[in-house]
């Protein structure tokens, strides 16, 4: 009985046992796939106030009003020219159209990360003509064969895949972080939003009060020019002096040169709308010219203190986020510690034989098991992760930093709102004060019971705090404008990322 074993016999048997290894070695690597190295993200506890130091003092105003809500805090001033403008800025403004695309970005490059886990497949395919030198390498040999032809065609056909084991998660890692790194610039869009608003609510609320400046500087130029032409019949009738007509006519002078800043001021602040509604300059002004301009001042509430910052201001949450991106790049350092592995695999055909490619004898296929570790580098990968925890530490303290900085605005915010709306009110009556003290010295002069002197000085008085009270009032309503600004007001919140 013959019991030896062919040649054949042996090469299969041999091919199943690498075969067999190469598969086991496979599964463990993909049993090991999976473990995640580096510091998993815990999301810092930052302590803050119970309530703002400075809201006693915004509890003092009306509380008979409702505070608007925040993501459109605009509608709270019931002024429908404002609204109509923000609503224009949100929907044409430049640099909100270029956060978004920055957002767009950063998703793709989340999208791109997260691909990486995923196998990767691919398609080649070739015809190459040749006219085959005989006096190469390869032509020179071939040519002294019977059949040779100089003139060849191959033809190649593949399907390849190939997939990279994410054994100690470093790809995990830098998906994780890339998706961080997305919600921050989504964090970063809502910050546009809410500044390119404010910002336009300001400039309104300038140009308001610019607005309302000058025409109280022409009324004041009016009822001046009246004064001088009543010191002037007053002369004809040797009732006055030259001197009280010069007078007159210097304080006629004196509120017709308040009016150049005050135009200056208003011409600058209604291009810079047009620019934040995305149009060129002098678009909209006519229409903030003829529109009324009445506004009032809302309510603001404060409610859930320091503490609601970190849901609603986007450049605490972007800070946050991109602590969590800079921990995940920790790991992504740590993984380098660590052999990266890959299988590879392709169906192919190649032949030199035209019509024969998809034949048994041109099949070619081919596994691949890749392996590279970085054993001797000299340091560099503890460099990497030393570099990575210091970037950590760094986007912790901008994080707890920019908490800080959103309580100094809120709270710098509350005081200035409260102190102008203090001085408006004393303002407002002393405006009535001036007006009764002028008609009263008006109509002393006009019985030859005062001097012009007492006429004229109560006519500066009360140009001035007509003035200062017009000033304030947009100045009340730009301070309302910042304390919405600081509160994280003009968007609709985000509590996902802040449970994170």
């Amino acid at each position: 009985m013959n019991t030896s074993i062919s040649s054949s016999d042996a090469s299969r048997s041999t091919s199943r046992r690498h075969a067999f290894r190469m598969g086991a070695v496979a599964a463990a690597l993909i049993g090991l796939a999976g473990c995640t190295v580096g510091p998993n993200y815990v999301r810092p506890d930052v302590t803050t106030n119970a309530t703002y130091a400075s809201q006693s003092q915004l509890q003092a105003r009306d509380a008979t009003r409702a505070a608007p809500a925040l993501d459109a805090w605009w509608q709270g001033f019931d002024d429908p020219e404002l609204t109509r403008i923000i609503s224009r800025v949100m929907s044409q403004n430049l640099d909100l159209a270029a956060a978004m695309a920055r957002v767009d970005q950063a998703r793709a490059a989340a999208r791109e990360a997260g691909a990486q886990l995923a196998p990767q497949g691919s398609l080649d395919a070739q015809v190459a003509q040749e006219h085959q030198s005989t006096k190469g390498a390869l032509g020179e040999i071939a040519s002294q064969f019977p059949g040779y032809q100089r003139r060849q065609t191959l033809e190649t056909l593949g399907v390849g895949a190939s997939w990279e084991l994410d054994i100690a998660g470093g790809l995990h890692r830098g998906a994780e972080a890339a998706n961080a790194e997305a919600q921050a610039a989504e964090a970063n869009q809502d910050g546009v939003r809410i500044s390119v608003a404010a910002e336009a609510a300001d400039s309104y609320f300038q140009v308001r009060g610019a607005q309302e400046r000058i025409r109280l500087a022409q009324q004041q130029i009016d009822t001046e020019t009246q004064l001088l032409e009543l010191v002037k019949d007053r002369l004809a009738g040797g009732l006055a002096t030259s001197r009280e007509v010069a007078q007159a006519q210097a304080l006629v002078l004196q509120a017709k040169t308040t009016l150049p800043p005050l135009r200056i001021t208003l011409a600058q602040q209604l291009n810079r709308l047009d620019v934040l509604m995305g149009a060129a300059p002098g678009t909209y002004a006519a229409e903030l010219k003829d529109s009324p301009q009445n506004f009032t001042v809302p309510v603001i509430g404060t409610d859930g203190g320091p503490a609601m910052l970190l849901r609603r201001r986007p450049d605490v949450i972007a800070a946050e986020r991109k602590l969590a991106a800079s921990n995940a790049r920790i790991g992504v350092a740590v993984a380098e510690y660590y052999p990266k592995v890959s299988l590879g695999g392709l169906l192919g055909f190649e032949t030199l034989q035209s019509g024969s490619l998809f034949s048994s004898q041109a099949f070619q296929p081919q596994a691949a098991l890749g392996l590279h570790w970085r054993l001797f580098d000299f340091g560099r990968v503890d460099a990497e992760v030393a570099q990575a925890k210091g970037a950590n530490a760094e986007a912790l303290a901008l994080y707890r930093q920019s908490m800080l900085r959103a309580t100094e605005d809120v709270e710098n915010a509350i005081v200035s709102l409260a102190e102008l709306e203090t001085q408006h009110r004393d303002l407002t009556l002393e405006v009535q004060a001036h007006v009764q003290a002028r008609d009263a010295a008006q109509d002393a002069y006009k019985g030859g019971a005062v001097s012009l002197i007492e006429v004229l000085d109560e006519d500066r008085q009360l140009l001035t705090s007509r003035d200062q009270l017009a000033r304030v009032h947009a100045d009340d309503a730009r301070a309302a404008v910042a304390t919405f600004r600081a509160l994280g007001g003009g968007w609709s919140g985000s509590n996902e990322v802040a449970t994170r």
